[in-house]
């Protein structure tokens, strides 16, 4: 749409074809959300710019970072490494059931040296979420978009 309004400008040159085609290019790049599949034993991140996977009957480490863009790193004994949003397993969670499957098995097994106190924050998050859709459905518990705490400014809510 741009490229039509420079060119109806009059201002459209070659240069600048090339300045909107790349800043499309980054757009798409930027906005393109990973598909994130797994099956037992692998995970797979398919991306703008290619796919990771990482064994996750293998796990070695499981990384949270709490930052402005939540990330969860998982690695596995032959060097892969899946880098996702943890939303994806906690909005996903038939996904995450096949990683925790996994994950727990790699822990007991005693191949898992680092990040059970991710995935045991992430396994709450994931029941927490479950719960509260149900409750919703149900209609037990608060419409989507009101948060629990603020059930009782609702008409007919607690006080």
């Amino acid at each position: 749409m741009l490229l039509v309004i420079d060119a109806g400008a009059g201002s459209l040159s070659p240069w600048r074809v090339a300045l909107w085609a790349v800043l499309a290019v980054l757009l798409l790049a930027v906005l393109t959300p990973p598909r994130v599949s797994a099956r037992p034993g692998l995970l797979v991140s398919r991306g703008v710019w290619g796919e990771t996977s990482v064994r996750t009957d293998r796990l070695v480490a499981v990384c949270r970072s709490d930052g402005v863009a939540r990330r969860l790193v998982l690695r596995d004994a032959e060097g892969g490494r899946v880098e996702l949003d943890p939303r994806v397993l906690v909005d996903n969670p038939p996904l995450w059931r096949v990683v925790d499957e996994d994950a727990r098995a790699c822990l007991a097994g005693g191949l898992l040296l680092c990040g059970a106190a991710a995935l045991r924050q992430l396994a709450v998050g994931v029941d927490r979420e479950t719960a509260r859709a149900v409750f919703r459905v149900s209609g037990l518990g608060p419409p989507l978009g009101v948060s629990p705490e603020r059930v009782h400014d609702l008409p007919g809510g607690e006080p």
